[in-house]
């Protein structure tokens, strides 16, 4: 087996204690991974990566809507796909940033350094609310997103095809693969603050013939936040990401894969600003009410294998398993407000140390068949996923104090969770059986149908669930579509039945929460395929939410009677507008309220605007010098269930140019954004005791080196 020499070089590169660049920005890559899953895994798999810099604004397939290389205009669902070109671009660091480009998506909390996200209105859980290349994902945690290709935004109930998963849809992180042709990326960028990321981006073939292939990225990151503790200290952040996978053709017809990343993320805590009864921050929109010693310190594990088999050329059969493993220490200083707290009042912080442990484990297998019967046209595919998760906690509790403004910081509390002799666990386990077949009767018609068995077992909360889906497509032409869809997805209570004694309805039997939806949409191919358009209206029902009703007598019930309904409609476009103009924009309405419900029926969802706007674009003035401008809306929002408190609208401005050189062959883009433009005053997500400040104006310099 002979190794190509620049696979040898990164493999020497890797090894050395002082590699510590990685994957940010391929600003050469175009990938064309899994063009053809009918085809032979050569004509698959082998990844060629060209093209310029300037390209990439329109993608045509989203395989985590399907579970397969199906066409958007076949796909009867909405599905944003966010490129890498976009993510390089904007010199994105977090998954936030880069979800800004699909309205239908809205920035919950950045509480504790993670971010929350509520699609269609509805939050994403970090349980079952993100996927990886079509594995369940935990997302407790900033993604490193510096390995991703491109993010599928998958909307609606999705149930059907993963499992337990929140009715506003899911989002699918797509990840970089090896690639057959040599890649060696370097990138630096800075900001105003003295932040610092470093990245790079290798991959190629091993061996000569191009069989072993692999894709290696490393990054080293530097925060310093514009927000700081009431001592001075900026709130800082160290990140590290290492990750590589390996592609081996066995043979002609069997490709395996192998992955492993890991992430080491320590940041200071933030839990957000402090609203009063008007919606103002109080004190100064800069400081942090945490203590400069309170922080997170995360380590993220993945590592997995994933099979692809051509069993003939009408079948195939894919195979993954992952495993995550998840550990966070949390030393917290808990400050907590009272009700009618103004500044200069003291407040009351409840210190204490936290360990957490999460594992997930994930495996599918997926059979897909191209046939005809009875002269139709069938996409069949029948398959099966399964999860396993596991969680632990320790945790020691200090004493608390109270602090105000301008007093000196009490320092850091003598305690770990090291001497917490009791351990929290908490264990499930659930699998699911699916089937979907996409039946193309002639050129202008199309149905889509399927269901799903699944079964979770877990103490105290055993759940199972059969769920139909589906839908009907109408091509006027090759590059229309209409389509019309039915979906259903659940999430499980915690528990089978109502387990507070004091309750009236105490050992009443309740079910999983379950949401329906139906969309109506359209998706054209205009200018020579190179612009998508597409538009959709959505109607969603969740039910079986729990709502307790309370009597005179102080005594109270509960029952499975809650609802939220969230109905709107969504336009989108995506791609090249004329040779030099590329444009992605979104917007979206939405009439989103609680039913049924004792405290709030009538009232709108925290962080569930009724208007949501964005738009990224690309103008290229020569063939080596190209400006962006992007702007990013949200309309008026509650801060509170009760809609007692309104953040208001804004529309953030961001600009960036990027100018490539080529020197001694090597390409070399060099890069300046400047992010909120007009130093704009606005509020993002999170409520009245964690609510995310927008940044003031900043600049981003970067240079990426593609040799």
């Amino acid at each position: 087996m002979k190794f190509s020499p620049l696979f040898l070089a990164v493999t020497a590169v890797l090894s050395s204690p002082a590699a510590f660049a990685a994957d940010t920005t391929n600003t050469a890559e175009s990938s064309t991974n899994n063009s053809a899953e009918t085809k032979s895994l050569k004509d698959i798999e082998v990844i060629q990566v060209k093209g310029s810099y300037f390209n990439g604004y329109k993608v045509d397939n989203a395989n985590g809507a399907m579970r397969g290389n199906i066409s958007l205009l076949e796909t009867a669902q909405s599905v944003t796909v966010i490129p890498d070109t976009i993510i390089n671009e904007q010199l994105a660091t977090t998954l936030g940033e880069v979800l800004a480009n699909d309205a239908s998506l809205t920035a919950g909390s950045k509480q504790r350094n993670r971010e929350v996200f509520n699609l269609r209105g509805f939050e994403l859980s970090s349980s079952n609310g993100y996927l990886r290349d079509g594995h369940q994902h935990w997302s407790h945690y900033q993604q490193p997103i510096e390995t991703l290709e491109s993010i599928e935004v998958i909307k609606g109930p999705s149930s059907i095809l993963y499992g337990q998963s929140g009715p506003g849809g899911l989002v699918n992180m797509v990840t970089k693969k090896p690639t057959a042709n040599s890649i060696f990326n370097l990138g630096m960028d800075f900001d105003q603050e003295g932040s610092s990321r470093l990245t790079l981006d290798a991959g190629g073939a091993i061996t000569t013939d191009e069989s072993l292939r692999y894709r290696a990225n490393l990054v080293k990151q530097d925060v310093t936040y514009q927000r700081e503790y009431q001592d001075g200290e900026q709130r800082e952040r160290e990140r590290f990401l290492g990750a590589l996978v390996v592609d081996y053709d066995i043979n002609d017809d069997l490709l395996v894969r192998v992955h492993y990343d890991r992430t080491n993320d320590k940041a200071g805590l933030d839990t957000g600003a402090w609203l009063d009864d008007e919606g103002n921050i109080i004190g100064d929109d800069k400081t942090i009410r945490d203590m400069s010693w309170a922080f997170t310190d995360i380590t993220v594990e993945n590592y997995g294998v994933d099979a692809n088999y051509i069993i003939n050329d009408s079948w195939q059969v894919k195979f993954g398993y992952n495993e995550q493993t998840f550990e966070r220490q949390r030393f917290e200083s808990s400050p907590k407000k009272s009700s009618d707290f103004t500044e200069g009042d003291s407040y009351t912080s409840k210190p204490y140390d936290r360990f957490d442990d999460w594992q997930f484990k994930t495996a599918f297998i997926d059979f897909t068949g191209e046939f005809q019967l009875v002269g139709v046209d069938h996409n069949l595919l029948i398959g099966a996923n399964y999860l396993d998760y596991y969680y632990g906690q320790l945790k020691v509790n200090g004493e608390s104090f109270e602090y105000s403004a301008g007093q000196a910081e009490p320092p850091r509390p003598d305690i770990s969770y090291a001497d917490d002799d009791s351990l929290y666990t908490s264990e499930y386990d659930y699998y699911g059986i699916y089937i979907q077949d996409l039946i193309t009767i002639n050129q202008e018609w199309q149905i889509m149908i399927g269901g799903r068995y699944d079964k979770q077992s877990k103490t105290g909360a055993d759940n199972e669930s059969l769920l139909p889906k589906g839908g009907l497509l109408y091509h006027p032409s090759d590059r229309t579509t209409f389509y019309a869809s039915y979906s259903e997805g659940f999430e499980p209570q915690s528990s089978e039945t109502i387990n507070d004694d004091e309750d009236l309805n105490y050992g009443m039997e309740i079910d999983a929460m379950t949401s329906k939806q139906y969309e109506l949409g359209a998706k054209w191919q205009l200018l020579d395929d190179r612009l998508l358009l597409t538009s959709a209206i959505f109607d969603i029902t969740k039910s079986g939410v729990l709502v307790t009703e309370y009597y005179e007598d102080d005594s109270y019930r509960t029952s499975q009677v809650g609802e939220q309904r969230h109905k709107g409609f969504e336009m989108a476009a995506q791609g090249a507008v004329t040779d030099k103009l590329f444009v992605m924009t979104s917007v979206m309405n939405l009439d989103a309220v609680y039913e049924n419900d004792e405290q709030y029926t009538g009232k709108t969802p925290v962080d569930a605007p009724e208007w949501s706007a964005s738009i990224w674009s690309r103008y290229e003035l020569t063939e080596n010098l190209a400006i962006n401008a992007g702007a990013f809306y949200e309309g008026e929002r509650f801060a509170d269930n009760a809609n007692t408190i309104v953040k208001d609208a804004y529309t953030r401005i961001d600009v960036g140019a990027t100018y490539k050189i080529n020197v001694s062959n090597t390409d070399i883009n060099l890069r300046f954004n400047v992010q909120n433009l007009f130093d704009t005053d606005y509020l993002a997500g999170g409520g009245t005791s964690n609510v995310t400040v927008g940044d003031g104006r900043s600049y981003r310099l970067a240079m990426q080196v593609a040799f």
